[in-house]
Formats: structure tokens, C-alpha cells, sequence
């Protein structure tokens, strides 16, 4: 473990413009989206009581993602999200009118889920019908191009099917075959990439301005900010649920990180909605590509060079998102990483707590920001520096369940549905 306590968090909080989308207030745009499409409900805030006695804490909250729409993972509210928004932007602007979310396609199964049949949707009726025929006809003209560690092209895949447009998603080779049928199965284009997901990201960029593709990263760079955005947008309601779901507001709450893009949108809107009593957010990054934590002891964005793939594939990102970064240099109280088998152990001590009832069914990426809380426990220094005390309030949020169902297995040596069946979670 490496740790670095942020002295820029101390100072005075000058608001990082144009970061000011991403805000509490956003969510419930995103909420009325998604009540309007899907069979909207929160996901699962999980206590672990007997875990928090063991780790010398007063609570501690999972906010658990492996159920959401579907597609096991918090990305489902990032890309899909952003692929309507911008289709229902593109309408609004042809008719010189916002377009009204009551009049976005409803999908039939609820969710994003796919069996491999095509998804089908339904529109409004009586006012409506022209603007969702309109946000077919648009969607049908667009393809969204992406790249992907997984999660995230999956879910724009996901989005665009739904609204009937095309979908390109770059994996590059470390993505597992799992992983890249996933995406494939709603019928995207899955393109490989040689190299890493930098590499992806490059090659993304390239197309789209090749073919006039809309390019709908969830990373940012100078000059490109907007579309991420959005991306960004979605994930707070993660926040909006969590502040609903507790009887108290967190005093530290541990998000991973691959670009910060995650990290950054919740880290402002959970300051924005607990002002009163803002908790510390620690940044949890693997050893192995650790771009925000170098970012953070340099001052400055910083890419790491690309060693070794990490474990925990869904964070394996070598240059942090711009604006991401100027978030969470002044908002986040510290910055650390952990190693492939600190993951390991977090996903055990998840699956199989000693109480069978806090059972967490979390992939590897998914378990980084418990790995994180049990190396910052196990470490008196650092439980000194961020007050990680016996009255301490802790949230972390399970990003994604087990979305490689045979390297779950293989590390754990338990099927997923096995833990699901502890958590009474769906697998």
C-alpha cells in the first residue's frame, strides 16, 4: 500500500468550472430518467455490523451496484445514460425545444438486460408520439463509439440498443472474452485494440472523427469535457440513493478509481448533500496503475507508464481524466493504492464474512474500495491521519458483482451464485 494525505484539501475550495453538472442536484434529473425508461428502484445499501467491530469502526455501509438495471455494475447509470441525454439533445435542438423525458422510449423488460433478442422499446402516447418517433429516427442516424475496460461499453452498447442507434466499442487485450461478449451480445461492434486502454481511448478518438461516429468516452481530455459530463451526471444518483438509505451521513467514504471520473462525481455530490458534515473521501487505485495517486504527489495530471496488467481490470487506466482530476485534487482528503492480492482479499472477506448474512457478492474491481478500508485499518499511521477512529461512519460502494463468472471462481475457488445466494442478491 502506498498513501498519500492531500494537502490540497485543506485549502480553501475554489469550484472547478465546468465541473458544475456534476452536483447533487443533477441526480434527480438522472432519477426522472430513469423512472421514465426502467423499472427504476435503488440499489441495496448493505450493513456490516459485525465487520465493522472486527475493523475497530462504529459502522459500515456497501452500497451494492452489482444489481443495477441489470448489468451488474454502477456503469449502467454512466453510458446508457449519456446515450440518451445526447439523443434527446440532438431532437431538442432540430425542433429548437427541450425535449420532454416523458417522452422517452420505455423498456419493455424493465432493464437493461439483454437475453440476445433484440430489446424493444415503446414510446409515449397523445403529445409525445412525435418526440419519441423523432428520438428513434435521430437514434437510428448515430453511432456511439466508445473505448472499454468492460463495464462502461457495455453499458453504451446497452444505452444505444435501446434507443435503436449503432454501437462501436474498442476493447483492447486485456479485456476478457467474457467481457467482450457482454458487449457483443447487444449487438455492438466489438473492435480490438492492441496495447492498452489508453491506447483504446486513442484509436476511439480516431474513428470518430474518421466516420463522424459521436465519441462517448468516460474519460476527459483538454477540449473535450462535455459528453463526460454526462457520464459523470449518472452516476450521482448513486449518491441521491445513498443519503436516502442512511440514518447518518458517512465520515469517510473509500471510492476506486481507474480515471476518477466515478471518484469525482460522487466525491462532489456527497459534499454537496452532507455540506453540513462532508465526510473524507480516500481514492483507492491499484498498485499497477496508479495515475491519480501520482497525479496527487506531483501536483499536476500525471500518465504512468504501463507495466503489468492489475487484477482489477475495470480500474486499469494509466492517465486520469482531466476533469475528474480537478475535482478530487481539492476534494479528496487522500490518495492510495493497493495491490492485485489486497483485491483478492477484500472479494473473500466480502463472500464470506463471518457472518453469512453480510455476504457481498463483488468482482475484483468491484471489492478495491474495501481493500482499501482493510489496508488503511491495518495501518496505524494512516487510521491516524484520516481519523479512522472507533467512531467512525464508513461507506463503500460495490461497483460490480462478479462479471467474469470463471476468474471469480478461480480466485475465490466459490461460484458466484453461491455468494449471491448468502447476500440474497441476484448473481
Amino acid at each position: 500500500m502506498k498513501f498519500f494525505l492531500n494537502p490540497a484539501s485543506a485549502l480553501p475550495a475554489i469550484p472547478p468550472q465546468p465541473m458544475a453538472r456534476c452536483a447533487a442536484r443533477d441526480a434527480a434529473d438522472v432519477e426522472a430518467t430513469m423512472r421514465a425508461v426502467f423499472d427504476y428502484r435503488p440499489t441495496p445499501m448493505r450493513a456490516l455490523p459485525a465487520m465493522a467491530r472486527k475493523l475497530g469502526i462504529a459502522e459500515l455501509h456497501v452500497k451494492d451496484e452489482g444489481a443495477r438495471l441489470g448489468l451488474r455494475s454502477f456503469k449502467a447509470l454512466g453510458g446508457a445514460y449519456a446515450v440518451l441525454r445526447l439523443i434527446m439533445a440532438e431532437v431538442g435542438k432540430a425542433r429548437g425545444q427541450p425535449f420532454p423525458v416523458a417522452a422517452l422510449p420505455r423498456a419493455r423488460s424493465g432493464s437493461l438486460r439483454s437475453d440476445g433478442a433484440a430489446e424493444v422499446s415503446t414510446g409515449a402516447e397523445g403529445v409525445n408520439a412525435a418526440w419519441t418517433r423523432d428520438f428513434h429516427e435521430m437514434a437510428a442516424s448515430m453511432t456511439f463509439v466508445c473505448a472499454t475496460d468492460g463495464n462502461h461499453g457495455q453499458s453504451v452498447a446497452a444505452g444505444a440498443r435501446l434507443a435503436g442507434a449503432h454501437a462501436a466499442i474498442l476493447v483492447h487485450e486485456g479485456v476478457t472474452r467474457a467481457r467482450r461478449d457482454a458487449i457483443a451480445r447487444f449487438g455492438a461492434e466489438v473492435i480490438e485494440v492492441a496495447g492498452t486502454y489508453d491506447d483504446a481511448v486513442a484509436e476511439s478518438m480516431r474513428l470518430a472523427r474518421e466516420r463522424g461516429w459521436t465519441l462517448l468516452s468516460d474519460t476527459t481530455w483538454p477540449g473535450y469535457e462535455s459528453i463526460p459530463q454526462w457520464v459523470m451526471q449518472g452516476y450521482t444518483l448513486i449518491a441521491r440513493e445513498a443519503e436516502r438509505q442512511l440514518a447518518l451521513p458517512p465520515t469517510h467514504v473509500f471510492l476506486q478509481a481507474g480515471v476518477g471520473g466515478f471518484a469525482a462525481a460522487l466525491a462532489s455530490a456527497m459534499a454537496d448533500q452532507w455540506s453540513a458534515a462532508a465526510p473524507a473521501f480516500i481514492v483507492v487505485e491499484p498498485a499497477r496503475a496508479a495515475c491519480l495517486y501520482e497525479s496527487a504527489r506531483a501536483g499536476r495530471p500525471v500518465k504512468v507508464d504501463a507495466g503489468a496488467p492489475t487484477l482489477m481490470s475495470m480500474l486499469e487506466c494509466y492517465e486520469p481524466s482531466h476533469l475528474a482530476w480537478r475535482y478530487l485534487q481539492q476534494i479528496a482528503a487522500a490518495f492510495m493504492t493497493v495491490d492485485d492480492e489486497d483485491a483478492v482479499a477484500a472479494m473473500r472477506a466480502l463472500a464470506l464474512p463471518e457472518r453469512s448474512g453480510e455476504a457481498v457478492l463483488a468482482g475484483e474491481s468491484g471489492a478495491a474500495g474495501m481493500a482499501g478500508l482493510l489496508a488503511a485499518a491495518g495501518d496505524a499511521g494512516v487510521r491516524r491521519d484520516i481519523g479512522l477512529d472507533d467512531g467512525a461512519r464508513v461507506l463503500l460502494v460495490n461497483t460490480e458483482s462478479a462479471t467474469d463468472e470463471a476468474r471469480f471462481q478461480a480466485l475465490l475457488g466459490i461460484s458466484s451464485s453461491d455468494v449471491a445466494l448468502r447476500a440474497g442478491a441476484p448473481a
